[in-house]
């Protein structure tokens, strides 16, 4: 039976404009394959309007990526290098420290494949990031991992701190990172990243993981997964995510 997919779409942005949540996707409308987890995904996205960002990841070195499209209204962007949001935003709070890549150029699909360097060519800024991990669905993670990935990768919110643009003699891989929540520092490593290279994840996402919504676009910024884990809270709380050498970024939830 095919998956249908509209009443998927339509599942979740009610929930989104409503508040409520969901027990889980309707019967016929759960994803049971990445291109139907994808599809409706996509379905989401067309409906929230034009692609701002993206964010990507993987669970290992060698494992392949996955991503989610994101939207202007989650993108929170700081030049002071500090944000405060409501608590009636989120469902859950999980708070991740991330690196993030601004674009100065179309990376548009038919123009590739893009390797490496093409790809880094094109990117204007790097970012110290927060992602928050939020769900649609009633309890964070009890849902299978299709729908997560139908349901924005659980994406709730991404604040961006001050872009540096001399970022090439930076590597991610060695990056220093510290997350501090309340007063307490919770992480303070080096890389951390459970993919290891993000810009292996830029590379994926350019050549194949952003070809259905027309490619990465000048101006998205792709989030490229957490580097401390994922560390739930609850509000009211601040957090710092420093990136010694890239920045810095902090977010209140009041």
């Amino acid at each position: 039976m095919p998956l249908d997919i509209e009443a998927a779409a339509a599942a979740l942005l009610d929930a989104r404009r409503t508040g409520s949540r969901l027990a889980a996707l309707p019967e016929g409308a759960r994803p049971e394959t990445e291109p139907e987890a994808y599809a409706v995904q996509d379905a989401v996205a067309r409906v929230l309007g034009p692609v701002a960002g993206w964010k990507v990841g993987a669970p290992s070195a060698t494992a392949a990526p996955a991503r989610a499209a994101l939207h202007a209204e989650t993108i929170f962007a700081s030049e002071a290098g500090t944000c405060t949001l409501p608590a009636s935003l989120f469902h859950v709070i999980g708070a991740e420290a991330e690196i993030a890549y601004r674009f100065g150029r179309d990376l548009p699909p038919e123009a590739g494949p893009y390797d490496r360097d093409a790809v880094l060519a094109a990117v204007a800024a790097m970012h110290p990031a927060i992602e928050i991990a939020d769900t649609r669905f009633a309890t964070f993670g009890a849902v299978d991992a299709h729908s997560q990935r139908a349901d924005q990768q659980n994406h709730g919110v991404l604040v961006l701190g001050p872009g540096l643009a001399e970022w090439r003699g930076l590597d991610p891989v060695a990056q220093p990172v510290r997350l501090t929540i309340d007063g307490t520092v919770l992480h303070d490593k080096t890389g951390g990243n459970s993919a290891v290279d993000p810009v292996r994840l830029l590379v994926w996402l350019a050549n194949e993981g952003a070809r259905s919504l027309g490619g990465i676009k000048a101006g998205q910024v792709v989030t490229t997964g957490s580097c401390t884990g994922t560390d739930f809270v609850t509000a009211p709380t601040r957090m710092v995510a420093e990136f010694p050498g890239l920045g810095s970024v902090a977010l209140a939830i009041g």
